[in-house]
């Protein structure tokens, strides 16, 4: 019995280390806890600024301009910021953006605190935090690569930037929905503000080989449609970066209309606005767990059409549902659906894609994740205001099962492209790679 005790506790162990196996590099160490702390700052913010602006003006339609504002410059910037991150440093490019995103922060406190704070300086403020993210996210997700030295680990390191990023999903809306009620929304901005300290000095301890500098600088826009064609003219490329853009179009809104659900479905306040986007957080930080604790990214692709099939049954099943609990349950599974069909694509983009090109593949990767986004929060909140929050949610959730369902289609083409690129890697062995194309 000891003995089996004993083999059950070494299997255990066993399998935390694999899930946490990226933080054996010190540089992925510095770079998970700065982010641990500061996203949970990011996440109090995000939520606090739709519930402020329905607060302040009860319009879907406001709701749905406020989100535009604020993601509309990374769909116009990306390919722009995937040019620059390939040609800079990307440590630098980090540092710079996360001293601005402090600064933003910090302004909207302290126009909150004085009485200041009013739709258009929300709005112009969403811009200028927009601008920033247009930088900083295709740097960022290229700087991954950068901090684990085995790329084996490469899906495991952005598997568990996944996890923090949820895990602050999972804390942020439930302590912002305490502090609005509590303290109002100011602290909310304030203690963002103060929590990019902790970011910012695990950046500076970061120690990373410099990239090497190109003596030839080519036309930017050159260089930009070379990256476009390199990401189009992949299949597998292709395919991820529309099956996102979709997904990111007609799914992310359900964010933006949730005030609607939490004071007009359920007639509750903050509290119940933090438990919806809260349930949501639980089920990406149960998704990005369980892909930290996959040992390959081979079968990830097949993951990618059913994690956003998961997601657009739960939004459309949500915007039926008019009892709490089970809406609860519902957001759990499309918080899952969505984190793992975004960190599925993220990692085999990254693990597919070739190092000189890293940084403007991945623009369009933020492009479609991100820069679709407020034109999808723009059609939510106009078709809120016509149809009303949860029939514009039901067919949200419809386009994307009918996305999802066009990628599985593709699927088989998918896999044969990929498979000599995971040969070459050694992530497949060549006998396996030949009875894959008997």
């Amino acid at each position: 019995m000891r003995i089996i005790s004993d083999k059950y506790v070494s299997d255990k162990s066993s399998a935390i280390k694999n899930i946490f196996r990226s933080l054996h590099y010190r540089n992925y160490r510095l770079f998970f806890g700065g982010q641990s702390l500061s996203l949970i700052g990011t996440w109090i913010q995000r939520i606090t600024i739709p519930w402020l602006v329905y607060r302040m003006t009860g319009s879907p339609l406001l709701l749905g301009v406020v989100g535009f504002a604020g993601q509309i410059p990374t769909f116009i910037l990306s390919p722009f910021a995937g040019v620059l991150t390939d040609r800079w440093n990307r440590y630098n490019i980090l540092i710079f953006t996360q001293v601005l995103s402090m600064i933003q922060a910090l302004i909207l406190a302290i126009l909150y605190t004085t009485r200041h704070v009013e739709i258009w300086n929300i709005l112009l403020l969403s811009v200028i935090l927009g601008c920033i993210n247009a930088l900083d996210t295709p740097a960022r997700q290229s700087f991954m690569f950068d901090l684990v030295d085995d790329k084996k680990d490469l899906g495991n390191a952005i598997a568990l930037n996944s996890l923090i990023v949820n895990g602050a999903r999972l804390l942020g809306p439930s302590i912002a929905g305490i502090l609005i009620a509590s303290l109002g929304e100011g602290v909310c901005f304030t203690i963002n503000g103060l929590s990019y300290i902790f970011v910012i000095w695990s950046l500076i301890m970061i120690k990373v080989k410099p990239q090497p500098k190109s003596e030839n600088i080519p036309d930017v826009f050159k260089e930009m449609k070379e990256g476009f064609n390199y990401t189009f003219s992949f299949k597998p490329i292709k395919a991820i970066i529309l099956l996102l853009a979709l997904i990111s179009f007609m799914g992310m809104p359900y964010s933006v209309l949730m005030p609607v659900f939490a004071k007009d479905i359920f007639h509750g306040n903050s509290n119940i606005y933090g438990f919806l986007m809260g349930a949501s957080g639980i089920g990406a930080f149960a998704g990005a767990f369980y892909l930290a604790s996959k040992k390959t990214v081979l079968g990830l692709e097949k993951l990618i059409p059913l994690a956003a099939g998961i997601f657009g049954i739960g939004l459309a099943a949500f915007s039926l549902s008019r009892l709490f609990t089970l809406s609860m349950i519902l957001m759990v599974a499309t918080g899952m659906g969505f984190m793992m069909q975004m960190a599925c694509s993220n990692t085999i983009l990254q693990t597919i894609t070739d190092d000189d090109k890293r940084g403007r593949v991945m623009s369009f990767y933020t492009m479609a994740f991100l820069g679709t986004a407020p034109f999808g929060n723009l059609l939510a909140g106009s078709l809120a205001n016509w149809i009303g929050a949860p029939n514009t949610l039901l067919i949200c959730g419809l386009f994307c099962v009918f996305g999802a369902l066009v990628f599985t289609k593709k699927l088989p083409d998918i896999i044969k492209s990929i498979t000599p690129i995971y040969a070459k890697m050694g992530i497949i062995h060549s006998f396996l790679l030949c009875l894959l194309f008997i």
